[in-house]
């Protein structure tokens, strides 16, 4: 087991707010998870009295995340991960499902939430031939994540960037695709992009939830159309069905058939 020292930046010590909802604990709640608070319970219950769908985003976002990983370790050969917006860790992380199957794999961890902190060394649980690290770091400042990655990961080696629902804290959608492509361009071809985000144009009540959420004081997180999800592509070879929404991309045999959701995302590779 390895278990390097964390990485933690100028928000690190930061106390937990339990008065306010966060995202991160709510959606640990959606999830099964025990890691939240009765504020997080409340407004995860609010939302579900609305749209009780989003259990069912939560769950089939996190199973996107595990076929992605499993395509590309076992399909892709990608040995190294850098996953922002991990969240609170729950069942099949990151690291979990690329070093069940190549146990040498090197997966950095980057969230910005005191409690997801607090909880790193959950994270760092790795195999003996692998690696974990954490960055205590905000998407919006990628030159930090990347220089900070680079002490555990070989940024000149293919590498699995790993997007899942973040870049709806990113108000501009413009300045998300900034960021993208920042990160995407200090990353050698035969990288891969996975990005998943909530999608606005599908489910007229997922929508009207979310803007409620949004005016509740938690932290905002914006739904984008297909069309603003694929944008974050642009340039990248997509593999195989595209962007769709999620039960979609690449269902386990034998699973049921998948529906369509309000969750799209999409895995490409860089040439």
């Amino acid at each position: 087991m390895t278990d390097p020292e964390t990485n933690p930046g100028p928000a690190a010590h930061t106390k937990i707010d339990t008065s306010v909802p966060h995202s991160a604990r709510i959606w640990n709640y959606w999830l099964g998870g025990k890691d939240n608070y009765p504020v997080d319970e409340e407004a995860g219950d609010a939302y579900t009295a609305v749209f009780p769908g989003i259990v069912t985003i939560a769950r089939s976002s996190r199973a996107f995340l595990r076929r992605n990983i499993t395509y590309l370790v076992s399909e892709a050969g990608i040995r190294q991960f850098l996953d922002i917006g991990t969240g609170l860790p729950t069942a099949e992380n990151t690291h979990q499902v690329a070093q069940r199957i190549a146990p040498e794999s090197r997966i950095v961890y980057v969230d910005n939430d005191p409690m997801v902190l607090s909880h790193a060394r959950a994270l760092l649980y790795s195999s003996h031939e692998g690696a974990t690290a954490y960055i205590d770091a905000d998407v919006t400042d990628p030159e930090r994540i990347l220089a900070v990655a680079a002490e555990t990961l070989d940024l000149s080696r293919p590498t699995g960037l790993i997007l899942s629902n973040i870049l709806g804290h990113v108000g501009d959608h413009k300045e998300a695709r900034a960021i993208v492509t920042r990160l995407m361009d200090a990353l050698p071809s035969g990288s891969y992009l996975s990005v998943n985000d909530g999608s606005r144009g599908i489910d007229p009540v997922f929508e009207q939830a979310q803007d409620a959420y949004n005016e509740s004081g938690a932290v905002p997180y914006n739904l984008r159309t297909v069309d603003e999800i694929t944008a974050y592509f642009e340039g990248l070879e997509l593999v195989d069905p595209g962007v769709v929404s999620v039960p979609l991309w690449r269902p386990e045999p034998g699973s049921a058939a998948g529906e369509v959701i309000a969750e799209h995302g999409g895995l490409a590779r860089k040439p």
